[in-house]
């Protein structure tokens, strides 16, 4: 048997990147996996080509920045499948501009999607995780909420602010039978990482200790291990997966 075979799992942002790798891996090792997504025309390519493998999965364009989007998405998957039982919030984006430069607009919309769309999506699945009997939720983070970062006051906001509510959901639904715990990734290869200057891919790549750039599956991977039963026993942690970056 997989190791989430009869598992319910939503992947935010799955489409494309680590959310595309993510959700293959679930899909693979048995999960049904939702996809949302704000990419359709990627969305559902993904389904048709797990669907083509055997593989349980279903899209749906759903913005999370809009509660009553997420709220009706989150019925959605409980009309289809019954239950949910991972929730990873992978969805997020970077609009980078340096303090002095940065237009409240701009401030506010990756406060909308990275952090608020982690709230909203959290929020309305944890009532449907404790009808269930528990269930997993793994927020993304990244290495900058951790140490910071040069022309990223938003996205580093959103990224600490990501911990800082994983830690308080961990102590709030423990007992529920959830666990709650995020993921920070270093450098990762992801296709919009691929359109970068070479000079400044070699410049991460000079950063990270063990020589090379992540790979969307090394994110993947972990979020498996904290969503599986191998982790039951951890909650509130936040697992840097960056090759040494912040050791």
């Amino acid at each position: 048997m997989s190791r989430f075979d009869k598992k319910v799992v939503l992947v935010t942002g799955g489409a494309a990147g680590i959310g595309k790798a993510t959700s293959e891996l679930f899909a693979r090792e048995g999960a049904t996996v939702h996809v949302w997504d704000l990419n359709e025309e990627a969305g559902n390519a993904l389904v048709k080509d797990f669907s083509s493998k055997g593989w349980k999965s279903a899209f749906r364009e759903v913005d999370v920045t809009s509660y009553e989007d997420v709220g009706r998405g989150i019925e959605a998957i409980i009309k289809e499948s019954g239950r949910l039982d991972v929730l990873i919030n992978n969805a997020g984006i970077t609009m980078d501009k340096t303090l002095v430069k940065m237009d409240p607009a701009t401030w506010q919309k990756v406060i909308d999607v990275n952090l608020t769309g982690v709230f909203n999506c959290t929020q309305q699945a944890v009532a449907h995780m404790v009808e269930g009997g528990g269930g997993v939720i793994l927020n993304a983070s990244s290495v900058v909420g951790l140490y910071g970062n040069f022309g990223q006051t938003n996205y580093v906001a959103t990224k600490a602010g990501v911990i800082g509510m994983t830690k308080t959901w961990a102590r709030e639904l423990g007992r529920k039978n959830i666990r709650v715990n995020a993921v920070a990734p270093g450098f990762i290869m992801t296709e919009m990482v691929q359109k970068m200057p070479e000079k400044i891919i070699e410049g991460m790549v000079s950063k990270t200790p063990v020589g090379r750039m992540g790979k969307p599956e090394d994110i993947a991977n972990a979020y498996a291990f904290l969503a599986s039963d191998e982790a039951s026993f951890i909650t509130g942690t936040t697992l840097s997966v960056d090759g040494g970056v912040i050791s």
